[in-house]
């Protein structure tokens, strides 16, 4: 039964992705040669050219869109994961009709370009837009009941609790849980609510008497070894099987379910940042460091000369920093103390600090002493946006008390920050702090970048902890 849902969901995807991609065709013909808008320097050719390769264009769209997973269920998968299948299937899917379109170069078919161009453009936007739809209205109708698939948690510890919070808030996957299975027989209740309906023993005669479309085994780790029993149990029962380890309380960063030679791999702890991510990021420090020191540089030069007139020693003071992946580099800062400040060794400021100079004070206040850091973003040894760098002598002391601390050197340092535009920064709770910092480390993207940075302009050079 459930595959005959499936195969039915299928050609209704595929029904409507091939009458979409059949619009957008159309439509770029008529926009190209009937609007008015394009010159026609060669004529109009006959619709029916055109019409002709539509054949092509369902056999094409059908297989890459098969190839590319996109007529797999979907329910529990993220929204931009489907609409970045969606873009690179329509760009392989274009591709390969240019290839196909070329074998009739030889003959007196000559197809526009332009049309290509406008055609993908138009099937990329019209099946995001038929997808989108259709799963709104997919996901109205599992609200309200119907198109149910049946779970059965094997498992009955944090995880199987974790699993039945995830499935309760998010109704619009359409999966009513059966119960849950334990080990001790003796246990009355399962996590979360979930009915507790028997135990792994039961799994076998349970699957014969009750309608189940999936089984996710969630076994607490002490419970692992009994894994190749419960599968042998299932057997070859005609249910998805989703297996979920019991690894939360080692995960931290990045972590990440990947692939080594055929073998999946977890990942407990890795860099958000790697890949095109990280060339991203750079490129962007780049630009704006380069834009806001060229702009900033009147300004930069009237604060050094205060500098030099407010007291003796030089106008920029270093001080060295770690950043990424626990890199040392010397931070560049505006001088605010005075060149005998720390005889006695490294501390923090505290209100009225006397080693402070005057003009010192009001470029705390207003991060302005912060300026020159541009330079260390554009040497790369900092970012615009990122967990504020630390002083090692501080780190061990940090490290020594607070769990997880050191994570934040899985990004690199930024001038601003998460933490930093809440107002967590100079004298303030080192523990929220992390806390901030981790979970912008967590959730890292471009956008949270830009975020950061619009939230700076508002609330994030104003230093009410600065002395």
């Amino acid at each position: 039964m459930l595959k005959q849902k499936r195969q039915l969901f299928e050609f209704l995807f595929m029904g409507v992705d091939l009458v979409v991609v059949t619009i957008a065709w159309c439509l770029a013909y008529w926009l190209r040669f009937h609007t008015g808008y394009f010159p026609l320097d060669k004529g109009v050719p006959p619709f029916s050219t055109y019409f002709s390769m539509l054949i092509f264009i369902w056999l094409i769209w059908a297989f890459v869109f098969g190839q590319m997973g996109l007529y797999r269920p979907m329910r529990g998968i993220r929204r931009s994961y489907e609409l970045w299948l969606l873009l690179n299937a329509n760009a392989l899917a274009l591709l390969l009709l240019i290839a196909v379109t070329y074998l009739f170069r030889e003959k007196t078919v000559q197809f526009s370009r332009l049309v290509f161009a406008l055609f993908g453009v138009l099937s990329l936007m019209l099946t995001i837009a038929q997808r989108s739809l259709l799963r709104f209205v997919l996901r109205e109708v599992r609200r309200r009941g119907y198109n149910l698939r049946y779970m059965l948690i094997v498992g009955a510890g944090k995880v199987a609790g974790d699993i039945a919070a995830r499935i309760r808030f998010h109704r619009e996957l359409g999966i009513q849980l059966v119960g849950c299975l334990s080990r001790d027989a003796n246990e009355k209740r399962g996590p979360k609510g979930v009915p507790l309906i028997g135990t792994y023993a039961d799994l076998r005669s349970i699957l014969g008497k009750t309608e189940i479309d999936q089984i996710v085994v969630a076994l607490p780790l002490e419970d692992h070894r009994l894994l190749p029993e419960i599968i042998t149990d299932i057997g070859d029962c005609l249910v998805d099987i989703k297996i979920v380890p019991d690894l939360y309380q080692f995960v931290s960063v990045g972590g990440a379910v990947e692939e080594f030679e055929g073998l999946p791999v977890i990942s407990v702890q890795g860099s958000p940042l790697d890949g095109v991510g990280l060339y991203i990021k750079r490129a962007t420090d780049l630009v704006l460091s380069l834009v806001l020191l060229v702009i900033l540089s009147p300004l930069l030069l009237v604060i050094a000369l205060l500098v030099k007139l407010s007291s003796k020693g030089p106008v920029l003071y270093t001080q060295e920093r770690v950043s990424f992946d626990g890199s040392k580099f010397n931070i560049i800062k505006f001088r605010t103390m005075r060149i005998d400040a720390e005889t006695d060794g490294p501390r923090w400021a505290v209100p009225g600090d006397g080693r402070v100079t005057l003009v010192g004070r009001i470029l705390r206040s207003l991060s302005l002493d912060e300026l020159p850091q541009l330079f260390n973003v554009l040497r790369g040894d900092m970012s615009i946006v990122g967990p504020r760098p630390e002083r090692p002598v501080f780190i061990d002391q940090f490290r020594a008390r607070i769990p997880r601390y050191m994570l934040r050197h899985k990004v690199p340092a930024g001038m601003t920050g998460w933490a930093q535009v809440h107002g967590w920064r100079g004298d303030t709770s080192i523990d929220k702090r992390i806390e901030y910092d981790l979970y912008y480390i967590e959730n890292w993207s471009l956008l949270l970048d830009l975020k950061i940075l619009f939230l700076t302009l508002f609330r994030g050079f104003r230093n009410r902890n600065a002395y």
